[in-house]
């Protein structure tokens, strides 16, 4: 466990500079230098949608903006990224901004702007943008840069512009709170009973513990993503330090269960390779599959945290953009694979009904936990572009409960595992030495 401990500190400690995502009530400074470095300077982009979604911008330097002929331009994101991909000789600067659908002029303190007949959600990307922007001559003195506010709002149920949430994120919210909800039922149904089971101790007591601190970690991380869309939905800003806050305990799971999962896999492989027939494998005995699982864990952390730099939206299931995703999803698949190889094998030579009925349910936990990220990021292609991060966080999230689940009525069964642990001399890596002994097989 020691190993697994520093895993979770190095978390923590890199969670601590994990950036924040920025809110969609932004605030900050229009530069023009930085709009004729970029050919317009990139202030937002937002998941648009209805009739009546709204772009709010306040100034505090009329005279400024007005002097710079300040503007803000509105690209649809297929046609932005379009004319990124096309050359000087294609466009020029001032032809790429003239392409842009929407503009902006800012000659007041408080300018609206409607996005109106949107025929499907859609990304738009907000720039800045100058007299000085596509101005070859330009020389980067220096310019006041002008103070603004944003507010990107879509319309809601009523048709009026206060939803802070964008196509994308829409519903997350409601499903955060359903979430924590269910795990609220859930404990006061079976808080007590499975507080006794591991105080009482037995065979699956160190199991029974790092399985429920899995569980308490991801039931922070719904507590976590709601409190913050809660704000967010309010402000359009949230509270950052939840968002990262559900990101370190969802990361904090994924480590505990990989730990668990590999360490049992690991330890009954190695179990039937060293054919021990005196006693059960204990945690501590089996040097091998720990240090096997420390690696394969230390691997995926690395990824996670990996993932969590490159894409700085709260969101704990990414759509695999990045080389860290697709090697996350590799890196599963290899996992459930293997485990499913490593169980079958051992399924195929069990002789006790009983214990071939726990193996087989255990691999169906296993796979589903690891199978379920890269399953529905394959089959989030063929939603909108909108609905796919929604679709990869709500499905991952519950598939990874219903393992849970399953995994739980296994581990907790006095008919199948309990029978199994004590039958067994092989199947127990997870168990405490002290007050076990070997039983006789039947």
């Amino acid at each position: 466990m020691r190993g697994l401990r520093l895993l979770l500190a190095m978390a923590i400690c890199c969670f601590w500079r994990l950036p924040s995502s920025r809110g969609k009530t932004l605030k900050g400074s229009f530069s023009s230098a930085s709009a004729w470095e970029l050919q317009g300077q990139s202030i937002s982009h937002f998941q648009f949608h209805g009739d009546h979604a709204l772009l709010c911008v306040r100034i505090n330097n009329i005279a400024a903006a007005v002097g710079k002929e300040a503007k803000l331009y509105l690209f649809q994101a297929q046609e932005w990224l379009s004319l990124q991909e096309s050359t000087q000789e294609d466009y020029s600067c001032t032809e790429k901004l003239s392409k842009a659908p929407l503009t902006m002029t800012l000659n007041h303190t408080e300018h609206n702007l409607t996005v109106s007949q949107i025929p499907y959600p859609q990304m738009w990307y907000v720039f800045y943008v100058d007299k000085f922007t596509c101005d070859d001559d330009f020389e980067n003195s220096e310019l006041e840069d002008i103070s603004f506010e944003m507010i990107l709002l879509n319309p809601d149920a009523a048709g009026n512009p206060l939803d802070h949430f964008s196509a994308g994120e829409s519903g997350l919210h409601e499903f955060f709170f359903l979430l924590v909800l269910v795990y609220f039922v859930a404990a006061c149904i079976y808080a007590q009973s499975l507080w006794q089971a591991i105080k009482k101790g037995g065979p699956m007591h160190m199991v029974l513990k790092v399985l429920t601190t899995a569980l308490l970690l991801q039931v922070g991380s719904a507590l976590a993503n709601y409190l913050h869309f809660s704000s967010y939905s309010k402000d359009g800003i949230g509270v950052p330090f939840m968002g990262s806050l559900a990101e370190f305990c969802d990361i904090a799971s994924q480590i505990q269960m990989l730990y668990l999962l590999l360490s049992l896999c690991m330890g009954w492989t190695i179990g039937r390779m060293k054919k021990y027939q005196s006693r059960p494998l204990q945690w501590d005995s089996t040097p091998t599959s720990t240090g096997i699982a420390v690696v394969i864990v230390i691997i995926q952390s690395i990824l996670l945290l990996w993932e969590q730099f490159e894409d700085t939206n709260h969101h704990s299931y990414h759509t695999q953009h990045n080389l860290a995703g697709i090697l996350l999803i590799i890196l599963r698949v290899c996992l459930a694979l293997s485990i499913g190889c490593g169980l079958y094998q051992i399924i195929t030579v069990e002789r006790s009904t009983l214990k071939r009925e726990f193996y087989i349910t255990f691999a169906k936990g296993c796979i589903l936990w690891f199978l379920c990220h890269p399953g529905l990021a394959t089959i989030s292609v063929i939603f909108s572009d909108y609905q796919r991060q929604k679709a990869i966080t709500i499905g991952v999230i519950i598939c990874q409960s219903v393992s849970m689940v399953i995994l739980y009525r296994l581990f907790l069964s006095h008919s199948l595992y309990w029978e199994v642990s004590s039958l067994s001399s092989v199947t127990l890596p997870l168990t405490i030495s002290s007050g076990h002994k070997s039983r006789p097989h039947f």
